[in-house]
């Protein structure tokens, strides 16, 4: 027989660590490739961990609700001996049970082996448990992951204020976004309780934190969510970093309206797909970007970077309430029927929990519809690390002055408030002010005669 290290995957480029949410297996099941072995959750996206062989499962090394790093080996399947198994980044290598058990030729001198432990629950591999003890913990017993013990390296953050830090994660866990929240705090006057001077000059104590909350015996006490703690901590976050400035137009939509009334039924007839506005808006926003390259950028420090690609995310609500942004990428390299294809299919896959990880990544300009909700406006708090997201209202019909050769005219028209957030310490008024009216312009020249779909 030979055994296959399951390892646990790399979700993304900046993700280090995942929570086991569920075994579907459990020790003593068999398996075939590609069967899920168990649920993982990210600070992007939940995800299923397959099995690369045919085999049973041999050992559970983790429990659910444990974070482990990416690369760890978090399971072991048993595979028949002589099994054709590529060792690669995510299924380990397989160890045969004969060669695990042969000697060394010459054995260096050791003290003799510890009895073997009785059967447990199953546990972290000792050499995680070795790390803990030795540079996870503080004398409180306090879990510091390998990331939060740089983190707090590389800001000079001494063990006492680290002890100190407010942990989101399992058992108080201090996790990668609470420190990239608690560093914005550190350098902030108002947050951290020093002084400021007033207007004659004295020094004035600062509030640092709130009056306590009190519930009396009727009120229901609910837990946030893993979800939702990371959705407060990113709002927070961003908050605490963009100075945010809101602009907002009415649009007329009139044209886009009926274009769409006119061809919805045809147009899922012969593509099979639903349109919708929200790729008509998509198409406006990566026009306008175009036009504006300095809106489809990122802040680093003092550096301005300028992205090459227009990748904008839609921001899609989930059954339980909450808010992810799969993101359709290049979305200036698609036409009106590519985008509809890549809305519905990424929205559809978002209320059934089944994204990539690499689909809610890399967006550079995000666009949210309050007008789902019935609201006719909204003022959306950026994305970070991106500077603007633009939030479209409800759709409605209103009275409005026409411009006709025979003179002003008063008719129904439909129409609709957008608003664009932006970060004002790269965007200022004229920029994000222009650009919120080139979208609403080329959605005001809508040509509804148009064929190419």
């Amino acid at each position: 027989m030979a055994q296959v290290e399951l390892i646990m995957p790399k979700m993304g480029e900046s993700i280090v660590e995942a929570t086991i949410l569920n075994w579907v297996k459990q020790v003593g099941d068999t398996v075939e490739v590609d069967d899920t072995i168990l649920e993982i959750a990210t600070d992007k996206v939940d995800s299923e961990v397959p099995s690369p062989v045919d085999g049973t499962i041999a050992k559970i090394l983790f429990n659910v609700d444990d974070v482990v790093a990416v690369g760890q080996v978090i399971a072991l399947i048993e595979t028949e001996a002589g099994a054709d198994i590529a060792a690669s980044p995510a299924t380990g290598e397989a160890v045969s049970d004969s060669a695990a058990a042969k000697p060394a030729e010459k054995p260096a001198p050791a003290p003799p082996p510890s009895p073997a432990p009785a059967p447990a629950p199953p546990v972290a591999p000792a050499t995680m448990q070795a790390a803990s003890s030795t540079i996870g913990k503080t004398s409180a017993g306090r879990f510091y992951s390998p990331l939060v013990r740089t983190m707090a390296k590389q800001e000079n953050i001494s063990q006492a204020e680290l002890d100190q830090i407010p942990g989101t994660g399992k058992d108080g866990r201090v996790n990668k976004a609470d420190m990239v929240a608690y560093l914005k705090r550190r350098t902030n006057e108002f947050i951290h309780g020093k002084q400021q001077s007033n207007v004659k000059g004295q020094s004035a104590p600062i509030r640092t934190a709130p009056a306590p909350m009190t519930a009396s015996g009727q009120d229901e006490i609910m837990e946030m969510g893993r979800m939702r703690k990371l959705i407060a901590e990113h709002m927070v976050m961003s908050k605490a970093t963009s100075p945010h400035v809101t602009s907002f137009i009415e649009v007329d939509v009139t044209d886009i309206v009926d274009w769409r009334n006119s061809v919805k039924g045809e147009f899922q007839k012969k593509h099979g797909q639903k349109i919708t506005f929200t790729p008509i808006f998509i198409e406006a926003v990566a026009r306008a970007i175009s036009d504006f390259p300095m809106v489809n950028i990122s802040v680093d420090g003092d550096k301005i970077i300028k992205k090459a690609n227009i990748n904008i995310g839609m921001a899609a609500a989930l059954p339980t309430g909450n808010l992810i942004v799969p993101v359709i990428k290049n979305a200036d390299q698609l036409n009106l029927l590519g985008l509809t294809k890549a809305v519905n299919d990424l929205a559809g896959r978002a209320r059934e929990n089944k994204l990539k990880p690499n689909e809610i990544q890399d967006g550079t300009f995000t666009m949210t519809n309050v007008g789902t909700f019935g609201n006719v406006m909204g003022t959306p708090i950026i994305n970070q690390p991106q500077v603007a997201i633009l939030a479209v209202g409800a759709i409605r019909k209103k009275p409005a002055v026409v411009e006709t050769e025979y003179g002003d005219l008063i008719a129904v028209r439909q129409l609709m408030f957008m608003s664009l957030s932006y970060d004002h310490r790269v965007v200022d008024g004229m920029l994000g002010g222009s650009f919120l009216r080139r979208i609403g312009d080329y959605l005001e020249a809508f040509d509804k005669n148009r064929t190419d779909v």
